[in-house]
């Protein structure tokens, strides 16, 4: 057992649409980026989809663009970044149904890579992975309703952010374990730029609970990042190979962030890298680190999410436009404000995903101004852009 270990995390990784076949290119990942991979002792993997042959069909439209499955050929990808664990919750993990997720997981086995986040029944989702090292380090993952599936006692799937006392279950039994407890999850808002109120309530009950640190990934845009004490939380990495047309349609789907995390028995650091997907030759290179990547206090997130939340019913209209042009390109002020505080509205969980009810009171807001007054600028520069 090292006194010290230290864990590189990526963000979203998928083969589709213009990564399609990227796995050939030699020059797909900058030497620096490797470099920074290398550098730890683990690299952590957000595969987003999952690893099996299937059919190529063309010219799909609206939301049959965002079901997500990749070639197993793209293991030479995550060999060559070193990836020797695969987090595997995420919404995606199932499009191609139990049996994909069978052949995932054989993937992984004959690549020799550690699983977290999905299994063929719950106990196999929610099983802990254990890092000896410094004190030892114990990582589970976690997904939202509802667009990650649940699995059950013979049905794959994952551990649902929901399940709290079965989170807290694995919590507790890693600390009883270890010194380390790191929660990976796969939830929060696609392109937005700070967290909903109800996904920071619940990543900080997780730390409550006993979680040192959460990565999230999930919204395909870098987020800001919020130190609790001597803990923190990533709010999204952003994406790193992944680049679709209904990503395009949103600000800043080409950056992410890399996140590394040095261990020792007595504390930990963590240091950051920014991303750049060059599209067109769709090469992953270094770069500044994202404006939003700043550590957002609460007095700060009180004063910035209104703004946040009107940026975020922004970015929800470009996506509703892009997926269903004919329904929503001509939608007047009254009809949009209709259908973002519809208690119906369809993917809302009332409290936890999508709950515009909330979204939209909360952007009403933006007007009184309060973010004006924000000691963090480059912040309010980045959210403005996108409006």
């Amino acid at each position: 057992m090292a006194e010290t270990v230290s864990l590189v995390f990526t963000g979203d990784i998928g083969f589709d649409k213009y990564m399609d076949g990227k796995w050939n290119d030699e020059e797909l990942i900058s030497d620096e980026i490797l470099d920074f991979l290398h550098s730890g002792d683990h690299v952590v993997a957000n595969v987003e989809g999952a690893l099996v042959r299937q059919e190529k069909k063309e010219g799909l439209q609206g939301v049959q663009q965002l079901v997500h499955a990749m070639d197993p050929d793209a293991v030479k990808v995550l060999g060559k970044m070193g990836a020797d664990i695969w987090n595997l919750c995420n919404n995606h993990i199932l499009d191609a149904g139990d049996e994909g997720v069978r052949k995932t997981l054989e993937e992984a086995g004959k690549f020799g890579a550690k699983t977290v986040g999905v299994g063929m029944n719950l106990n196999q989702a929610k099983e802990i992975l254990y890092l000896p090292d410094a004190g030892g380090i114990g990582l589970f993952s976690i997904g939202f309703r509802t667009g990650c599936k649940p699995a059950g006692e013979a049905k794959a799937g994952c551990l649902l952010w929901n399940e709290m006392e079965l989170i807290e279950a694995n919590i507790r039994e890693i600390k009883s374990r270890c010194r380390w407890c790191c929660l990976i999850v796969h939830g929060g808002e696609e392109f937005t730029s700070l967290p909903s109120p109800y996904v920071r309530e619940r990543y900080l009950k997780f730390l409550d609970m006993g979680a040192d640190m959460i990565v999230a990934h999930h919204p395909h845009v870098p987020m800001n990042y919020e130190t609790v004490g001597d803990k923190v939380i990533f709010y999204s990495l952003g994406n790193f190979i992944f680049d679709t047309d209904y990503q395009r349609a949103q600000y800043h789907t080409e950056e992410g962030i890399l996140v590394k995390l040095n261990f020792t028995e007595e504390n930990y650091t963590w240091e950051a890298v920014g991303i750049n997907i060059i599209r067109g030759p769709e090469h992953i290179v270094k770069a500044d680190l994202p404006q939003i990547f700043a550590d957002v206090q609460q007095e700060e997130y009180e004063k910035l999410s209104p703004l946040a939340a009107k940026m975020f019913l922004a970015a929800t209209k470009r996506q509703q436009i892009y997926l269903n042009p004919k329904a929503f390109e001509h939608k007047t002020p009254q009809e949009w404000e209709e259908h973002f505080t519809d208690p119906n509205r369809r993917y809302r969980v009332p409290g936890e995903a999508l709950d515009f009810t909330i979204i939209w009171e909360l952007a009403q807001k933006e007007q009184e101004g309060a973010w004006k007054e924000s000691s963090l600028p480059q912040v309010v520069d980045y959210i403005l852009g996108q409006m």
